[in-house]
C-alpha cells in the first residue's frame, strides 16, 4: 500500500485567470523508493522567495506548468534520513543532511528545474515526509559546530550564492587582475543570496556594501562588517520607463533620486563605479544598476525579486566591457564544496533570538508576514517534526 503524508499543498488556479493562492493542509501520496532514492523526514524548512511567487502564482501557476492536481513547496531546509535505497553511498539512515534541491538537470549536473517547486513529482519540505534522490541531500558535517537551523537556512541562498559568486568573481578577474585592484568593490541589493553571497566576498578580500531600507537589517549588515547603505535616501529609483515618458513628476523624481544613488557609489567606490554588482531585486533598479558599474564590472545574479525583463544598450555595454551573469543554484559538487567551506570559516547565517521560527501549524501566518514584510530576517524558519 503507498504510504501517504500531511503537508501544506498548493492547488491550481483557475486558468486564464490567475489569482493568489493558499496553503491547505491535505495527504499527499508518496512514490515509491527507488534504488538511488531516500526517505526522509524534514526537521526544518527555510522559507523562499519562490515559494511566495509560486502561492502568488507570478510569473507562472506551477500547478499547471507541472500538470499537477497539487504542489507541495519548500526546498530548502534540514532533514533526517529514513531509509535509504539499495545503490545509495550519499547519506545512511539517520544522518542529518541539508536538502540539495536540484530537482532536474542537464548532463553536466547543472539543474534546470528546481525539487519543492517546478520540478515534476517533487514533494517539497511542507509535508511531513518525502522522497529524494541521493544526489538531493548533503549530510551535514559530523559534530557540527553549526545548528540545523542554521543549515536549513544555508542549503538553498548560500548554496546559490556559492555558485554565482565563483562565476562572477573569475570573470571579473579574467579582465582585472589582481594586481589592477587587489580589493573589488562589491555591492548587492536583494535579500538572503545577496547577503549570503557578499558576506562569501569577504573571504575574497573584497570591499562589500549592501543596501537595505529596512533599520534592522541595516544594523545587521553593519555588524556583519560589510558597509550598510540605506535605500531610503533613494525612495523614487523605481525604474518606469512608460511613467518616465508620461509623467514630468514622476521624471524629476525618479532622476532625483538616480543621482543620489549614483553619487553614493562614487563616493564609496573612490570615483571607479562598483566592481561586481550583484542584482537580485532585477528591472526597477537596473538602469542605476548599471550606471553604478565600473569599466570592465560585472553584473552578477541568479534570480529576481521585483522584475525579470530588462532593457539595455548594448553598445554602451560592449564599450564598457561589462559581463553579465547569470546562474541557476548550483551542481551537486558545488553543494559540497560550500558546505564544507562553511564548516571551516563560519560562512554561515546567524542564528540568534531575532530569527523567525514558525511551527509547522504556523505556516500560513509564515506566508502572510512573508508577504507583507513582517519577518525580520531574510531567512525565516519553520518547524516540521519537531515535537
Amino acid at each position: 500500500m503507498a504510504e501517504t503524508t500531511t503537508a501544506w499543498v498548493l492547488r491550481p488556479g483557475e486558468k486564464g485567470k490567475p489569482a493568489p493562492g493558499n496553503l491547505e493542509l491535505g495527504e499527499v501520496t508518496l512514490p515509491d523508493l527507488g534504488e538511488e532514492d531516500c526517505l526522509v523526514e524534514p526537521l526544518y524548512g527555510c522559507w523562499e522567495g519562490n515559494m511566495a511567487h509560486a502561492i502568488d502564482r507570478a510569473p507562472v501557476d506551477v500547478c499547471h506548468q507541472r500538470r499537477e492536481d497539487l504542489v507541495v513547496l519548500g526546498n530548502a531546509g534540514v532533514v533526517r534520513v529514513l531509509q535509504v535505497g539499495a545503490k545509495v553511498t550519499t547519506v545512511r539512515p539517520g544522518d542529518a543532511a541539508i536538502l540539495f534541491c536540484n530537482g532536474v538537470w542537464d548532463k553536466w549536473g547543472y539543474p534546470e528545474k528546481i525539487f519543492g517547486y517546478d520540478a515534476e513529482g517533487s514533494i517539497g519540505l511542507l509535508a511531513k515526509r518525502t522522497v529524494t534522490h541521493q544526489l538531493q541531500v548533503i549530510p551535514t558535517p559530523d559534530n557540527s559546530r553549526h545548528s540545523l537551523k542554521q543549515w536549513a537556512a544555508f542549503s538553498l541562498r548560500y548554496i546559490t550564492a556559492w555558485s554565482n559568486w565563483h562565476q562572477a568573481y573569475n570573470c571579473w578577474r579574467v579582465q582585472m587582475h589582481i594586481e589592477d585592484l587587489p580589493s573589488p568593490y562589491v555591492w548587492g541589493w536583494g535579500g538572503g543570496v545577496t547577503w549570503a553571497e557578499l558576506t562569501l566576498a569577504k573571504f575574497w578580500g573584497a570591499q562589500a556594501t549592501m543596501i537595505s531600507g529596512n533599520p534592522k537589517r541595516l544594523r545587521a549588515i553593519d555588524r556583519a562588517g560589510m558597509k550598510a547603505v540605506d535605500r531610503r535616501n533613494f525612495p523614487d529609483l523605481d525604474w518606469d520607463p512608460k511613467r518616465y515618458r508620461a509623467d514630468a513628476d514622476y521624471k524629476a523624481r525618479y532622476l532625483q533620486s538616480e543621482e543620489i544613488f549614483l553619487r553614493t557609489a562614487r563616493e564609496n567606490t573612490e570615483d571607479a563605479g562598483v566592481s561586481i554588482f550583484l542584482d537580485y531585486v532585477g528591472s526597477p533598479v537596473m538602469r542605476a544598476t548599471v550606471k553604478a558599474l565600473a569599466r570592465q564590472g560585472v553584473i552578477a545574479t541568479a534570480g529576481w525579486k521585483e522584475g525579470m525583463k530588462i532593457e539595455l544598450v548594448r553598445a554602451l555595454e560592449c564599450i564598457s566591457r561589462h559581463t553579465h551573469v547569470h546562474t541557476h543554484y548550483a551542481r551537486y559538487p558545488q553543494g559540497r564544496a560550500a558546505v564544507q567551506f562553511a564548516e571551516n570559516t563560519g560562512w554561515m547565517p546567524e542564528d540568534t533570538p531575532e530569527v523567525d521560527v514558525y511551527s509547522f501549524d504556523e505556516i500560513p501566518n509564515l506566508k502572510r508576514d512573508y508577504a507583507s514584510g513582517k519577518t525580520t530576517s531574510y531567512f525565516p524558519i519553520y518547524e516540521v517534526n519537531l515535537v
